[in-house]
């Protein structure tokens, strides 16, 4: 497995993957160490399409990622990943709007822990998914930087 450390207006960003895609995007923030098992290897090449555009993000200029992702979960998981990844920049989808868009509509809370356990942030967009009540829940990374995503994705779509 390749990894690589970007810088990102948020803070370090963790990339991890193979041949096979993108396996993993995730935050250092705060107290929050990045964990590299010993046997991965350090490859800026092997991720600069996904530094670049994680960049292009930051800066308002992208909306949709198109990078081979090649996330680790069950099944049910990858069916909610998946439709999370069809919520527009910009907008947003309660836990309720998830489950009935992959055909499991009492699974609400299921697609929340789902959500929780998405290996791929940002790209993955779960950050987009918010309660029935359009107040924003749980994110693993805080809900600030929930909120500072998805206000620079508002401000993307008004340039």
């Amino acid at each position: 497995m390749y990894y690589d450390i970007i810088e990102s207006p948020i803070c370090p960003i963790l990339l991890a993957g193979d041949e096979d895609g993108l396996k993993l995007v995730t935050l250092i923030k705060g107290e929050k160490k990045a964990e590299i098992p010993p046997e991965w290897v350090e490859n800026q090449e092997f991720f600069r399409e996904s530094a670049r555009q994680l960049d292009a993000y930051f800066c308002g200029k992208l909306k949709a990622f198109d990078l081979k992702l090649d996330p680790e979960g069950t099944e049910f998981r990858k069916s909610v990943w998946k439709a999370v990844c069809e919520i527009p920049c910009g907008k947003t989808r309660t836990y309720k709007e998830i489950a009935l868009a992959i055909g499991k509509p009492k699974a609400y809370r299921a697609v929340g822990l789902a959500n929780n356990r998405n290996p791929i942030a940002i790209i993955i967009p779960c950050h987009r998914v918010i309660g029935s009540n359009g107040k924003l829940t749980g994110y693993a990374y805080g809900l600030d930087v929930k909120e500072l995503l998805l206000k620079l994705e508002e401000n993307k779509l008004k340039k």
